[in-house]
């Protein structure tokens, strides 16, 4: 449907007519790197972490102010539309661990050469790993830096985006090598990463 046409940012109502919204972000997901915000009237905990897992970059829950999702679709764009110009790793391949980064590409390359695309999300969160490989990211300062809002109490916003990113990129999810969870501290990339060009 979208094949041929370019979008800054896709607002999906999750409970759409025939096919749901969830289903339809993650297959959109697959394709596509343009950033997704989910509009449900489902507010729970579960529901917020099932849409940010299918690949959305945030969820607003309804009943909504017309104020907020214009702040979140700013916030987003804000976000996402920057990153190749304002990182280092722009135009480069980055390798680390058993994979490669195409950065501009949004794409992960393992040893097998299969190719993974990242969200924008995933793209901003990994970037911020590279930048310091073997140093602990604190999870506020990481939820921060990657999504630009400041963590509530009890938030695992951050632990579940981490969560999302190991499935792309650890060989066994189960017991995690390239990203680390440091009891208390935060995360850590726990590789060294090279620049290839």
């Amino acid at each position: 449907i979208l094949s041929g046409l370019e979008f800054d940012l896709i607002v999906l109502d999750v409970m759409m007519p025939g096919e749901d919204g969830m289903t339809l972000c993650r297959d959109l997901r697959q394709t596509i790197q343009t950033p997704i915000l989910l509009l449900t009237a489902k507010g729970e905990t579960d529901d917020r972490i099932t849409g940010l897992e299918a690949g959305a970059d945030d969820y607003l829950a309804k009943p909504f102010n017309p104020r907020e999702l214009i702040a979140r679709i700013n916030a987003i764009l804000r976000r996402t539309q920057h990153i190749p110009q304002m990182d280092a790793f722009a135009g480069k391949i980055v390798r680390f661990a058993h994979l490669e980064l195409d950065f501009d590409g949004r794409t992960l390359i393992d040893s097998d050469g299969m190719r993974t695309l990242l969200t924008s999300g995933e793209l901003k969160l990994l970037t911020l790993l590279l930048e310091q490989p073997r140093t602990v990211l604190n999870r506020d300062a990481l939820l921060e830096m990657s999504t630009g809002r400041s963590a509530g109490p009890f938030d695992r916003t951050i632990d579940n985006h981490i969560s999302r990113l190991r499935r792309k990129i650890e060989q066994d999810v189960l017991r995690p090598r390239v990203i680390s969870t440091v009891r208390i501290g935060g995360y850590c990339l726990a590789c060294d990463v090279e620049i290839l060009s």
